[in-house]
């Protein structure tokens, strides 16, 4: 739907919500776009270590809690501004950092602009869109260029199965987050970052 308003658009047509959601997305997208074409060989390097990673997922774990907990739920994913979608975009940005959940981050951000947990998640769910097309095609376009073998039937088909099982992971997670809330992922995230200390700090 997105999609076709933004055709629309394009060749003339009315600006309807679904395209104000298209650049909104579109929006969210170039923060994290432009900080891992500037910084992604420093990240992948220098921030990588253990004690990084058991941080940022207890620390960010704990932070996606008290926003679910003190949310001020009164908007959904369609009363976004563009400066909100700004604002979550430089959330996604900080999950370049290891251990940082991408969908986990602009879901905090999201309640904290009060966005309600289902309208967080849609919105959250559809910026991963053009930012993992964007982190595929520059790996793909890095393999292109190995002198090693590359078995793209395996990788088609790789993502082929995860593509399947993502769209059934977010079917399940909308379904449910409206009456579990996000406590659970929290104890999770503090559950692994402190596995993480203990195994490898």
């Amino acid at each position: 739907d997105m999609a076709g308003a933004g055709i629309s658009v394009l060749t003339g047509g009315p600006v309807t919500q679904s395209a104000r959601m298209l650049v909104w997305v579109i929006i969210a997208t170039i923060p994290a776009g432009m900080v891992g074409l500037l910084f992604s060989g420093f990240i992948e390097t220098s921030m990588r270590s253990p004690f990084v990673i058991a941080m940022t997922t207890i620390g960010f774990g704990v932070l996606l809690w008290l926003s679910d907990v003190f949310k001020k739920e009164h908007r959904t994913e369609r009363d976004l501004t563009y400066k909100d979608a700004l604002l979550i975009g430089v959330a996604q940005a900080l999950a370049l950092i290891p251990g940082t959940s991408r969908s986990g981050i602009t879901m905090t951000a999201g309640l904290a602009l009060g966005l309600g947990r289902e309208a967080a998640s849609r919105f959250s769910f559809l910026m991963s869109i053009p930012i993992i097309t964007l982190a595929s095609g520059q790996q793909m376009l890095k393999l292109s260029k190995t002198e090693e073998a590359v078995d793209w039937g395996m990788l088609a088909l790789g993502v082929v199965f995860s593509a399947v099982a993502a769209y059934v992971c977010i079917r399940l997670f909308l379904k449910f987050i409206g009456k579990i809330g996000f406590l659970p992922f929290a104890l999770y995230r503090v559950a692994l970052g402190g596995l993480i200390l203990v195994a490898f700090v």
